[in-house]
């Protein structure tokens, strides 16, 4: 093989290995983007159930305290 078409080949090569490298940071990023997203998700319905049964427990709480208006 000759001298230039050696280099353009190395220069080609290099060149889809970066575009690679580049979709697997994008991946990486990605699945860090998603796996922080479902940890935030999974906070929020841990926040939204807590106070639900705190409410729960707060308004049994006021039934048993407040007389009934009958």
């Amino acid at each position: 093989m000759t001298t230039p078409r050696r280099a353009l080949l190395m220069l080609s090569l290099s060149g889809v290995f970066a575009l690679l490298g580049g979709c697997a940071v994008v991946t990486v990023a990605s699945t860090a983007v998603s796996v922080g997203a479902s940890a935030v998700g999974l906070a929020a319905d841990a926040a939204i159930g807590t106070v639900r049964i705190t409410g729960k427990a707060v308004g049994a709480a006021a039934d048993a305290v407040i007389p009934d208006s009958q």
